[in-house]
């Protein structure tokens, strides 16, 4: 894996635009499961490189992560995808892998994808927002959030009461969900509470190309798990910009 945010690429064909986060690694792990050759390249979200006019030509909602594949199924122009959902379905629909051919099982993941996407990660932002990066404590947005996130691994938790994965075999819901739970402290949450989505939890992180997504960028951080006030004010301050 290489790549240059210059715009020099690296003799694969996907150019990943990255930093690591829960969905940055999904994509990572993604490709790492797919055994697909890619160019990383860093977009450090502490330093606004997300709103530089390049990024934002390939990412419009100004976030990470996205990629290019300069050679798409049945030719043609590049492709350029935002969305970390639009992602990880593109990639495993072109290498046929992780997302189901039936239509039956391809709805089953596709509605586990969408369950992460509408109601686990944004939960899961909102918790470490409150418990960790408000200004001011706000006890009432603490409590609801960590309240929330309890009852969503409740629903996982039930989900896999009696099946190894989300949704039949290891899919891109798995893939999805896997980043935010790993965060389970961050949560305030007790995972022994949980012992299906534990056992789920640890037979993922088992996975070598799990372990190696995860791992791809983590330098990136300088071992920092701590903002400055000036990239709090960069990241968290945006408000619309003038077209």
């Amino acid at each position: 894996m290489s790549g240059q945010w210059s715009g020099e690429r690296g003799p694969a064909d996907v150019d990943l635009f990255y930093w690591p986060t829960p969905n940055g690694w999904k994509v990572t792990i993604l490709l790492e499961e797919l055994e697909q050759d890619y160019n990383l390249v860093p977009v450090d979200i502490r330093k606004g490189e997300q709103f530089r006019p390049e990024f934002l030509a390939i990412s419009p909602n100004n976030k990470i992560p996205a990629i290019v594949d300069h050679r798409p199924p049945g030719g043609g122009a590049p492709i350029a995808l935002f969305e970390s959902a639009a992602i990880l379905t593109y990639l495993a629909e072109k290498h046929g892998r992780l997302w189901p051919q039936s239509l039956r099982e391809r709805y089953e993941v596709g509605q586990w994808l969408a369950w992460q996407i509408a109601s686990l990660g944004p939960t899961a932002g909102q918790v470490h927002h409150f418990r960790e990066y408000a200004e001011q404590p706000v006890p009432y947005a603490v409590e609801r959030f960590t309240g929330e996130i309890n009852r969503l691994y409740g629903v996982m938790n039930t989900r896999l009461a009696d099946r190894a994965f989300l949704a039949g075999d290891y899919s891109i819901a798995d893939i999805a969900c896997w980043p935010w739970i790993r965060l389970w402290r961050h949560h305030a949450q007790d995972l022994e509470s949980f012992p299906h989505l534990k056992r789920w939890l640890e037979t993922i992180a088992a996975r070598p190309a799990v372990n190696r997504g995860f791992r791809i960028g983590s330098a990136l951080r300088e071992g920092r798990s701590q903002m400055t006030p000036e990239e709090k004010k960069v990241l968290l301050g945006q408000k619309a910009r003038r077209a």
